[in-house]
């Protein structure tokens, strides 16, 4: 399995982008999960889903701004984001894992991983 990301790039505060995950094989197994990382701190968690179960998670920063999809015809799962604010410029990644929880996103749960895509949120 091997995931690519996209979508990411420069926006205003208050805008939105869509991020993409793409993958080379079906996904119905896997728990997807959307990570972030700024230099010098801890890849943060911020939404998952099982492509064939739901149960989507939401850190707090993403609740009520972020959701988090799959298409599985697609191979692909998305997180759209609106209302960005500067707190979230970082590298974004989505990773491939088998279990999936609506309470909590570990990193060290998913051990497959992109390749990751910037967003800078910046007037």
């Amino acid at each position: 399995l091997q995931l690519v990301e996209s979508g990411g790039g420069l926006v205003q505060p208050g805008r939105s982008l869509r991020l993409s995950c793409e993958a080379s094989e079906n996904l119905d197994a896997y728990c997807i999960g959307w990570f972030r990382q700024v230099p010098g701190k801890e890849r943060e968690g911020v939404s998952s889903i099982h492509v064939s179960r739901g149960m989507p998670y939401y850190s707090d920063s993403a609740k009520g701004r972020f959701t988090i999809f799959r298409d599985s015809t697609k191979n692909a799962v998305y997180l759209q984001m609106n209302s960005l604010k500067p707190e979230d410029t970082a590298t974004y990644y989505c990773a491939a894992g088998f279990v999936c929880s609506p309470y909590a996103l570990p990193p060290g749960a998913f051990n497959i991983w992109g390749q990751g895509t910037q967003v800078t949120v910046s007037s």
